[in-house]
């Protein structure tokens, strides 16, 4: 040991033999496992204060501990498809516990039903997935939301709550499910604390204020003398939360990965331009694992942005300050602001600002149906061209939706990838009006050259894990490029020398020139790493054939791994695929179970509820 590790050593608050026992144990130890232990070793702490009386009770006879069920913490119970009500919820939860109060964090799948009686304060961050025209909870809420808005919820006449509510105002049910778990527990008899807060894809603006308020709340309840005031870490069943280890890198604060390779992987005569891009994460401590996100954010095509300009006969360099940046229009439009997704407030200030009778019949609730499809059919551009309004740089930059970053499925698994990061992206492109669409961030990716840059970061998805047993086996349903995750569960399952099978249903067009990863796949069925393979390619039969038929014609077998404890993955389209997907299994289960269906329907709802079911949908 040098002089100076000495040296350290003598201040240290352990012995110096305990020291280097720690050095010993962290060597060689990844982030996710230095995380662990650290949160393990600060739960350890935190019991061993609990345990220990201050002075002042010890010296008064009969004197009590105040225990953590005493001081009726708050709890945040959130449901997120995507990651942004959990983002939320982690914040608020982080503010709360900087103040010194009890909270606990808990995500909607988690949480015990039984428990909710008993609770005195409660925050609800849930967004609203859509499918179609239909409001569904995300998939780590959907046993709460059933069980909240059930014959068997209890009355709630203790329960003082507040809820945020996530969403998408393209959609018709915009927070549709956030709405109707405030109604529902206002219902039951709880008391709401604040107003509902309804949030747009621009979720820090509403977002911001009602954590505020939150926060402000729970000052006022929760607060208690600092003394008498137990460190509120897991004690009595109540779990704390402890604010993760997060790397430099994040949703705010982008790492700039070097593009590495951006290769065609369907044939030339395939319809799709289907990318497999790889970037470098070297340097950035970057960690993901499968299942996880890429977030991108992209970058507006010039050509689109000048379209905008010129339609407006805007000119590009007038400067525009927008909260604490100031920045020319055109840079605005090509880093800040949505250009290809129309929202329902901005086509309401459009009509508004113009003069337009028949958009403002659009937006009535009678024109539901017509609304949702003119925003599947229409851009801004469209928009634009078809009801002509003056705007100015200002105005048109506060009421476009700020740009979003896009999240695709992680196709590499880190253990072979190392300081890689792999992602499948088809891209969305058609005319209309005889001039050239697309989709922002597939358009932004495909066309990117190897040695340029993107902005990315990690987005976990933690119910779109692989089991943590091996011997488990693996049903994947990845049509199209949602086979993504599949490649990376794949190289994960054999790096680690999984022994579970592993059965993949994969379906696009054509066999010739849709057939993605192919040569890795038919390599897995021989090196035994993929135990089954099957195929469904729509177009080359005379009867259009999908993933959910090669289910069905194997629905003995597929209903044979799931009962013996398999588990089932289903990735890609959700407005079609999901929800065909799921029909088939419930009839599988019906027939093959011997079940009626609505008995079919709950036993898959409850492997969806275990995490058996795992579902990563867009």
């Amino acid at each position: 040991m040098t002089p100076a590790s000495e040296a350290a050593m003598n201040v240290l608050p352990i012995p110096a033999e305990k020291a280097q026992t720690v050095a010993r144990l962290i060597q060689g130890l990844d982030g996710h496992a230095l995380e662990w232990l650290s949160g393990y070793l600060a739960g350890a702490a935190a019991q061993l204060r609990l345990r220990q009386v201050p002075d002042e009770a010890a010296a008064v006879p009969n004197a009590s501990v105040p225990t953590v069920e005493a001081l009726a913490p708050l709890t945040i119970l959130y449901g997120s498809q995507t990651g942004n009500a959990k983002r939320t919820a982690e914040q608020l939860a982080a503010d709360v516990e900087a103040q010194g109060l009890p909270v606990r964090l808990i995500r909607a799948d988690a949480f015990r039903t039984s428990e909710l009686k008993k609770l005195q304060f409660l925050y609800i961050v849930i967004s609203t997935h859509s499918v179609g025209d239909a409001a569904e909870p995300p998939d780590d809420a959907r046993g709460f939301f059933d069980f909240l808005t059930g014959r068997r919820a209890p009355l709630l006449p203790d329960l003082n709550y507040a809820v945020l509510a996530l969403g998408d105002s393209s959609y018709a049910d915009f927070c549709g499910i956030g709405r109707r778990i405030d109604e529902r527990l206002a219902e039951l008899g709880a008391r709401r604390l604040f107003g509902r807060a309804d949030a747009d894809v621009d979720i820090p603006s509403v977002a911001g204020p009602w954590v505020k308020q939150a926060l402000q709340y729970a000052q006022e309840r929760l607060a208690r003398p600092e003394r008498s005031r137990p460190s509120p870490t897991a004690a009595g069943g109540v779990v704390t939360f402890l604010r993760p280890v997060h790397t430099a890198w994040t949703r705010e604060h982008p790492f700039s990965a070097e593009v590495l390779a951006n290769q065609r992987i369907v044939g030339n005569d395939s319809e799709k331009d289907v990318r497999h891009v790889e970037l470098s994460l070297k340097g950035s401590g970057l960690r993901y694992q499968p299942g996880d996100a890429l977030g991108v954010w992209p970058t507006q095509a010039p050509e689109l942005v000048q379209r905008i300009l010129d339609v407006l006969a805007l000119d590009g360099t007038t400067e525009v300050t927008q909260g604490d940046d100031r920045l020319p229009l055109s840079q605005w439009l090509a880093q800040r602001r949505e250009l290809t997704v129309l929202t329902r407030s901005f086509i309401a200030a459009h009509a508004e600002r113009g003069g337009h009778a028949d958009l403002q019949v659009l937006l009535q609730p009678q024109s539901a149906a017509e609304f949702v499809q003119r925003l599947k059919q229409w851009q801004l551009i469209d928009l634009l061209r078809r009801y002509p309004t003056t705007w100015d740089a200002e105005c048109l930059v506060a009421a476009l939706r700020p740009l979003a970053p896009r999240l695709y499925s992680i196709a590499s698994s880190q253990e072979q990838a190392d300081e890689e990061v792999h992602i499948t992206v088809a891209h969305l492109g058609f005319a209309r009006d005889g001039e050239a669409r697309w989709g922002s961030g597939s358009h932004y990716l495909c066309d990117l050259a190897e040695g340029s840059r993107a902005p990315v970061f990690v987005e976990p998805n933690e119910r779109f894990r692989l089991p943590k047993d091996a011997d488990s086996d693996v049903i994947m349903i990845g049509p199209g490029t949602g086979v993504a995750p599949f490649r990376a569960f794949l190289q994960q399952r054999q790096t680690a020398g999984a022994s579970g099978r592993n059965w993949l249903f994969f379906g696009n067009p054509h066999r010739h020139s849709d057939f993605l990863y192919q040569i890795e796949w038919l390599q897995a069925l021989k090196d035994g790493t993929l135990t089954r393979l099957d195929v469904a390619f729509s177009r080359d039969h005379a009867q259009k054939v999908y993933v959910q038929h090669r289910l069905r014609e194997h629905g003995d077998q597929v209903w044979s791994w799931l009962n013996g404890g398999a588990h089932i993955y289903v990735c890609g389209d959700a407005e079609h695929m999901a929800p065909d997907v799921h029909q088939a299994l419930v009839e599988i289960a019906a027939e093959h179970g011997h079940q009626s269906r609505a008995s079919a329907s709950a036993w898959l709802q409850n492997l969806l509820n275990e995490g058996r079911y795992a579902r990563d949908v867009y």
